[in-house]
């Protein structure tokens, strides 16, 4: 799937026909707006205001459409060199994007088909997309298979290089089991190949590598408890070639209130380590910063990054989602998500001299069927 649709299966109500093995009998219109801010001591950073709109829409007993259309309003300061507030510099930026997905429900089986665009005035990208899944005759297991290619195109506004290119395929496998009636487990594989331009061309010293590839295993676990509760679990490993190793745990607490509303705690622990090429905030005496101690102007490093997002970190985050059924056809929600980034947090030697980044997630939604 597109980005944009899995952002817009948050929605209430949506995530359940979505991934049914038949077509949904009905449709379902869904609007939500997500609010992010982000901050580190001294300095506002980066806030995202973005307005989405989704729709699923049965066609036949045998057919679905999906779309997905999204705006995001960029504003605020950009990542600085480390924890020099005297880097950041001031931007604003609108992404329009949006996707469309077209799914064939089979007699325990499904094919579809996607296709996604993103753009904005120095990024553009097209991408598309072939799901399928096949369940067993007792509907226990479900496997999926996926296929997806993406096609970059980069101009940035300070005109450091134009018409760069970037391409990526990317592979998904998985299993989903029904392991009994309280209990539901997932595994995915996802593995991904790109080349092309991956520099960041509004920093300095920022050269990477021409390829960028990535694995990654995700598995879930689902058990539902006494009256109705259930605790949704999952661990992710990934790694990357540019030397980057990452783990994340979650956890969530499913507990309806009544029959209209639904509370959901959430708990969130992420730990990468740093890449080959990042350099940490040890400057050079003669040069100063953002120049990392011993550099060579006349031979300078092959690759070689300052971007704090490519350290070795670790970070918690806490959410609320409260779910409100206001009637059969109607729903809405709202969500709540508090970050906080640390150096020291990761596992292992955390990079170290970096400024502390915090962030805030809001999110409200409402839905119709029809």
């Amino acid at each position: 799937m597109g980005a944009v649709v899995l952002a817009a299966l948050a929605l209430p109500g949506v995530w359940s026909q979505a991934h049914a093995e038949t077509a949904p009998e009905e449709g379902v219109i869904g609007l939500k707006f997500l609010h992010y801010q982000d901050s580190q001591p001294g300095l506002q950073r980066v806030r995202v205001d973005a307005p989405s709109i989704y729709v699923l829409a049965p066609l036949s007993p045998r057919w679905s459409l999906e779309g997905a259309g999204v705006i995001d309003v960029v504003s605020g300061a950009t990542p600085r060199w480390h924890s020099s507030v005297s880097s950041a510099s001031v931007m604003h930026e609108r992404r329009l994007a949006g996707d469309i997905k077209i799914t064939h429900y089979g007699e325990r089986s499904s094919l579809a088909l996607g296709i996604s665009r993103s753009t904005e005035h120095d990024y553009h990208s097209n991408a598309a997309s072939f799901d399928a899944s096949r369940s067993s005759e007792d509907n226990n297991t479900t496997l999926n298979f996926g296929l997806g290619l993406s096609r970059d195109s980069i101009n940035p506004a300070n005109h450091l290089v134009t018409t760069q290119r970037k391409q990526t395929q990317q592979l998904l496998l998985g299993v989903t089991q029904a392991w009994s009636a309280q209990d539901l487990l997932q595994f995915n594989l996802s593995l991904s190949h790109g080349t092309g331009y991956y520099n960041d061309a509004y920093k300095a010293l920022d050269q990477r590598p021409d390829f960028h590839n990535e694995s990654a295993l995700l598995a879930r676990w689902n058990h539902q408890f006494a009256f109705d509760s259930t605790l949704r679990t999952s661990y992710r490993w990934y790694r990357d070639s540019d030397g980057i190793r990452a783990h994340t745990l979650q956890a969530e607490w499913v507990q309806p209130l009544g029959v209209s509303y639904t509370l959901t705690p959430m708990l969130r622990y992420y730990t990468q380590s740093a890449a080959s090429f990042y350099r940490g905030p040890v400057y050079d005496p003669v040069l100063g910063a953002p120049y990392p101690s011993g550099f060579d102007a006349a031979q300078p490093p092959h690759n070689i990054s300052l971007d704090p997002r490519l350290s070795a970190f670790g970070s918690f985050t806490l959410g609320l989602k409260v779910d409100y059924r206001i009637d059969r056809l109607w729903s809405a929600d709202a969500k709540v998500e508090v970050s906080s980034q640390r150096g020291n947090w990761c596992l292992g030697a955390g990079s170290a001299g970096l400024a502390p980044l915090n962030s805030t997630v809001l999110m409200l939604g409402v839905s119709r069927k029809f």
